[in-house]
């Protein structure tokens, strides 16, 4: 009767379970399948034997990385990239959003919004050629230094411009998009308790601290932890368009690294154990950021 009804159901939703199931597949075949090659991070990986014929070598790979003279200096620059980008990149979108919400002219708030959300949607091989063109010698940061008096300089050539390149990049890149979910958060405040607190005698400033910072609290918190927890995966697509050698001792990180070690140096058994050592480093601190925001607040992912 159990199996009749549970076949009855699914016969009823039978549309929607057709309508779900290309998504379904893709996950499964892209994302879940291939999980099966980790093993390789514990095997000396022979293309001829295939993953399951290759011999076990255990933690051996791991070891090599650790005894790596590189892999401090990776370690490093990963760490410190994903933090600088986490405290400028994260409040950016929060204090544009509350920034729209203060504006009063709909016409100019939406002109406003619509020209912040165009840059995410301009391809990331179009951002670095854009960066690369403004940074070089005659670009137009040379030229609007120029015009003081600065000699022209060479910024992507330059160890220390290149963390500030590539974080302002990216928040100018993300800033507009990303603050449409804190917009879609602040749409659901009653606009009486506005009127209320103004009633009281707050000014804008109170009225955003008071009414508006609660509304986005809950998610501010949630987007936080998985921005904590995704600090390792720095946007190394962007690094790869940017860095040169001159820059490698601020910009080469784990996923340029895995980058030139796995696929051009075909070392497929010894990049999969980095990948999977940052994995998990990545859930572990993703784990004690919810469990610290679940003692703090009343707001968690689980």
């Amino acid at each position: 009767m159990r199996k009749a009804s549970l076949a009855a159901k699914l016969w009823k939703q039978r549309y929607l379970i057709l309508m779900a199931l290309p998504g379904f597949l893709v996950v499964l075949i892209f994302n879940y399948f291939p999980m099966y090659g980790i093993l390789i991070a514990f095997k000396d990986y022979s293309p001829v034997k295939g993953i399951l014929g290759s011999d076990w070598v255990g933690f051996q790979h791991f070891q090599d990385f650790f005894r790596n003279p590189m892999a401090t200096r990776i370690l490093k620059n990963t760490l410190l990239l994903g933090i600088y980008t986490l405290l400028w990149s994260f409040p950016a979108p929060i204090i544009l959003a509350l920034l729209f919400n203060e504006l009063k002219n709909q016409h100019f708030k939406k002109l406003v919004q619509t020209v912040s959300y165009f840059p995410n949607f301009i391809s990331v091989v179009v951002v670095a050629g854009m960066l690369k063109e403004f940074c070089s010698r005659d670009g137009l940061f040379n030229n609007l230094l120029g015009l003081f008096g600065v000699e022209p300089i060479m910024f992507l050539l330059k160890p220390e411009y290149f963390r500030t390149i590539f974080i302002a990049s990216g928040i100018w890149q993300g800033v507009g998009f990303g603050s449409i979910i804190y917009l879609a958060a602040l749409s659901s405040v009653d606009p009486t308790l506005y009127d209320v607190a103004e009633i009281d005698g707050a000014n804008r400033w109170h009225k955003m601290l008071h009414v508006s910072w609660p509304a986005i609290k809950p998610t501010t918190v949630i987007l936080l932890i998985f921005s904590v927890g995704g600090i390792l995966g720095n946007d190394y697509q962007k690094i790869l368009l940017l860095y040169s050698p001159e820059t490698y001792s601020v910009s080469d990180v784990i996923g340029t690294y895995v980058y030139r070690e796995g696929l051009q140096g075909a070392r497929f058994e010894y990049t999969s154990a980095i990948g999977l050592f940052m994995s998990l480093v990545s859930f572990i601190i993703l784990y004690l950021t919810n469990a610290l925001s679940r003692k703090v607040s009343e707001t968690s992912l689980w």
